[in-house]
């Protein structure tokens, strides 16, 4: 028998032994041969033995089919490494379990409400409901065939990590690891097309599907049974739905043109089908397991009128079950259910009118099991399936919609200037009333009928919203019940959505509203001026009206991506915190509900960073309990393409939440002291100031793009979304994603980290001093967040291999920006070392450790692309090469954009 213990390094031993016995077989030992001797000179220049010199002679003796192999072994390597990794958390986690370590789970969270009586605990459980939203933004570098091919490489470490195997059994699972690693090798690691929208949604789903699906009701049983072991929580109770997921693939509309009607009815679709053939399988798999008689149990009057109501509905179906089930009332109910689910979305009579009615059966069957003192049965049989259909409904996921504010103004225009009314020439408070009038009017004003011969704009967003009302008719209202306007700046931007909704009567005032119109605040000026957006909102008639129709909660998104691209990570971070507060007193004044949507990027110049740790940094005056948030690219998989790290994930979201909602509750004003505000304040300006000069430097758009492979990116078949939005090069028009994959890829992570050190130097020479800003990262967790955060940028960037980029640009444009940014670099460095009250970068074990375990085969990969970028024209093996650096590259570092 197989008792040896794994480890990573023998995970990594013995997938890199596999990886090169494969190169050398699908390619030659002289193959092999050259990407070992890259490795060693790489390994050597990390500890101090060798440079970047050394290397790159390596690789002037190679020709472009043993550029492209050399590129494919490291970019393989590091997609091997990544699972290696995967595997030890989960090594670690399943040893913490064991320990009873404090984890940041729910049993963590569970012992910090064991103060509370019953009432508050529930109180805090209604209040808690956490909303991942996942996007289809194009930061996922792998193409979903290769994703395959992984998972089935994880699961194979898997088996040889936890289960008990002979040495057969274990030599046979070697032997299919090593199968999966040569077809993955010869598998092409590229895309041939850029990805479609329902490719992304597939993708999305994919997750929802095979992975959150089965995890969600461990998480609600471990908290259930957590609470019931350490607080007044009743046992017998159940907490109330605590996760929404949600989706934008498929309807984000924002700067896609790919995104249709076609598109967004597809996915709809796609995802109720996927969903009720799930339900379908859980209830055959309970129809064994409830084959009790009526000889062992006594069934209850709840369970014989839902067989009578369902009998009325499909009389011929019900005569089967009694036939096919004699005397097994249980298994009977479980056949009329499948029945309906099987009808619903189709003609035929008898469906499932609403999810509520599924859940009433099954409330049904478990109340019955516990009168029969069969408890245990609906604990591990109903109630996971319970929990499943509360959370994911008929839909798998909720789609938002989304489109930028421009779109829907240039609509109205043009829609009402063929009939006579201009709203073009209407100042923002002209537009306001005339809205609101409009809104309040019982005929539509608007025409749909022609639509073919307005622009295209006009055309695609009147059509959009007339498929809004038909999708909310055939998938129901929570299928698709969120409109998200990107760059809102006005009032007006929010009105005019509520507008063509009323127009297509998705919106019916006052007493129906099937949307929430959500405004994104991204710029400086919508962030600044929140006040005069939103109050102007709740003041307004026909928004307050929609407002209540929605049950008094009022939605705000944040762009963490596109602040911190126009401010600077400092500045950005600093905003977003104030502005937050900003928006929780504008609420509370109107005694509206706040929701914050957070849209955060995979990276920590996008707003990424552990989602715990962000949750628990946000201001108190905002933590209503309610909160939203994007999941994005790259970290959609590394969080939840295993079952056991995706459990994990969203038992830290919960923790998080329910910690930080019981502070807010307890502390409703955070406290903050006023030098760390003004600290804050100074520190902020001087960093905007610094990081605006940066871009707005002579030059600066042309150093970019010879400094780093933006190029290439924006030709890299990553997302169905162009990497610009009109096309030209310039810092406003890029979006935040390819903007900051071209810093990664050169590591040179300034958008995570450059003013930072100007910000904190501005505050020290106003009279500032270290101690306060020691004191700031020991007991503000916002500030202590927004430093840990930017150490994991600092430490992810190379400056030595930073200059072999900047030395691709004119030598004008180095010596004047370069110089500046690796100067920011150092003093960054340094005062983050100092105020963490260390010699180094606050960094984990963990993040360290995985960090000097990649850089050294990084580095081969950056200096090939160097010589690649440096070539005026290139074959299609040496195209080839470059794209694979890239994709290489994002695996070694863990980010794309």
């Amino acid at each position: 028998m197989r008792l040896h213990r794994r480890d990573i390094q023998r995970d990594i031993r013995e997938l890199g032994a596999m990886l090169g016995d494969t190169i050398e077989a699908q390619e030659s030992r002289a193959a092999f041969d050259t990407v070992e001797r890259l490795r060693k000179r790489s390994v050597d220049r990390r500890s101090g033995g060798g440079d970047v010199g050394s290397i790159r002679t390596e690789l002037d003796d190679l020709d472009a089919d043993r550029e492209l192999v050399a590129a494919s072994a490291f970019t393989t390597y590091f997609e091997l490494i990544n699972l290696a990794e995967e595997r030890e958390r989960i090594r670690a986690l399943r040893e913490q379990a064991q320990a009873g370590v404090p984890d940041d789970g729910l049993e963590e969270a569970a012992d910090a409400l064991a103060g509370n009586d019953a009432e508050d605990i529930a109180s805090i459980l209604e209040d808690v409901y956490i909303q991942p939203t996942f996007t289809a933004h194009p930061t996922e570098a792998r193409r979903k065939t290769v994703k395959a091919k992984l998972r089935s490489v994880s699961s194979s470490l898997e088996t040889l990590d936890e289960r008990l195997l002979t040495d057969k059994e274990g030599g046979q699972v070697e032997r299919e690891l090593r199968a999966e690693v040569t077809s993955l090798w010869q598998t092409p690691q590229i895309r041939q097309r850029r990805p479609e929208p329902t490719d992304e949604a597939l993708n999305v789903q994919w997750y929802l599907e095979n992975t959150l699906f089965d995890v969600v009701g461990e998480v609600y049983q471990e908290l259930e049974d957590a609470l019931a072991e350490r607080s007044a929580f009743d046992a017998e109770q159940r907490v109330p739905t605590l996760f929404e997921f949600r989706s934008w693939a498929g309807s984000d509309r924002d700067g896609n043109p790919y995104v249709t009607p076609e598109v967004t009815t597809a996915t709809l679709s796609r995802q109720r089908r996927v969903v009720l053939e799930k339900y379908r399988e859980e209830l055959k798999r309970l129809s064994g397991v409830l084959s009790q008689d009526s000889d062992h149990v006594e069934i209850g009057s709840e369970v014989d009128e839902r067989l009578a109501h369902h009998e009325e509905a499909l009389p011929s179906v019900s005569a089967e079950a009694e036939e096919r089930y004699p005397d097994e009332p249980y298994r009977q109910l479980l056949r009329l259910m499948r029945e309906r689910l099987d009808r619903v979305g189709t003609v035929r009579p008898g469906e499932y009118g609403h999810v509520d009615e599924f859940v009433a059966d099954l409330d049904a069957i478990g109340d019955d099991l516990r009168s029969n003192a069969a408890g245990n049965v609906a604990d591990v049989h109903v109630d996971p399936l319970r929990r499943q259909v509360e959370t994911f409904g008929f839909t798998l996921a909720s789609l938002d919609l989304r489109d930028h504010q421009e779109n829907h103004t240039l609509a109205i225009e043009a829609a009402l200037e063929r009939q006579g009314i201009d709203y073009a020439g209407l100042d923002e408070t002209e537009r306001v009333e005339f809205l609101t009038d409009a809104i309040a009017e019982d005929d539509p004003i608007l025409e749909f009928d022609d639509l073919g011969e307005l622009d295209e704009t006009t055309e695609r967003v009147l059509t959009r919203f007339e498929r809004l009302a038909d999708w909310q008719r055939e998938y129901g209202t929570d299928a698709i019940d969120t409109y998200c306007i990107s760059m809102c700046e006005e009032p007006s931007h929010v009105l005019e959505v509520l507008f063509l909704a009323d127009q297509v009567d998705v919106v019916d005032l006052p007493g129906h509203s099937g949307l929430d119109v959500v405004p994104l605040l991204e710029t400086e000026y919508a962030l600044s001026g929140a006040r005069r957006i939103i109050g102007t909102l709740f003041e307004n008639d026909a928004y307050a009206a929609a407002l209540e129709a929605r049950g008094g909660t009022q939605e705000v998104m944040l762009g963490y991506s596109d602040s911190c691209k126009e401010n600077g990570f400092f500045a950005a971070q600093w905003s977003l915190q104030r502005n937050e507060k900003r928006l929780a007193n504008i609420c509370s004044d109107y005694g509206v509900d706040l929701r914050l949507f957070h849209g955060r990027g995979g990276s920590i110049s996008r707003g990424g960073g552990p989602m715990n740790d962000a949750l628990l940094a946000l201001p108190n005056e905002t933590v209503t309990g309610e909160v939203k948030f994007t999941e994005q690219g790259e970290a959609i998989a590394e969080k939840y393409a295993s079952p056991k790290i995706a459990e994990r994930e969203l038992e830290q979201m919960l923790n998080a939440q329910l910690r930080a909602r019981q502070g807010a509750i307890e502390r409703p004003t955070e406290p903050v002291e006023e030098e760390w505000i003004e600290a804050m304040e100074t520190g902020a300006a001087a960093a905007r100031e610094a990081y605006e000069d940066l871009l707005e430097t002579e030059g600066f758009v042309a150093f970019f793009e010879q400094a780093t492979p933006i190029t290439v990116i924006e030709n890299l078949n990553l997302g169905s979304r162009p990497a610009s939005r009109s096309g030209e090069r310039t810092v406003e028009d890029l979006r935040a994603i390819p903007w900051v994959f071209a810093w990664t890829q050169a590591r040179c992570i300034v958008p995570g980290w450059y003013s930072l050190a100007t910000g904190l130097d501005a505050y020290l020479e106003d009279g500032g001093d270290i101690e306060t800003l020691e004191e700031m990262y020991e007991a503000w967790p916002f500030f202590r967040s927004m430093l840990d955060n930017a150490a994991i940028a600092l430490a992810k960037t190379d400056m030595t291999i930073a200059a072999e980029y900047a030395a691709l640009a004119e030598e004008d444009l180095r010596e004047r920006i370069f110089t500046d940014i690796e100067a920011e670099y150092e003093r960054a460095v340094g005062l983050v070392s100092e105020i963490t009250g260390g010699d180094s970068l606050p960094l984990s074990g963990w993040f360290e450790e995985s960090l000097r375990r990649r850089n050294p085969y990084v580095d081969p990969l950056n200096l090939l692309q160097l010589r690649l970028l440096s070539r005026s024209e290139r074959s299609e093996a040496e195209r080839r090469a470059l794209r694979m650096t890239v994709k290489g590259i994002a695996a070694g570092m863990k980010n794309t954009g």
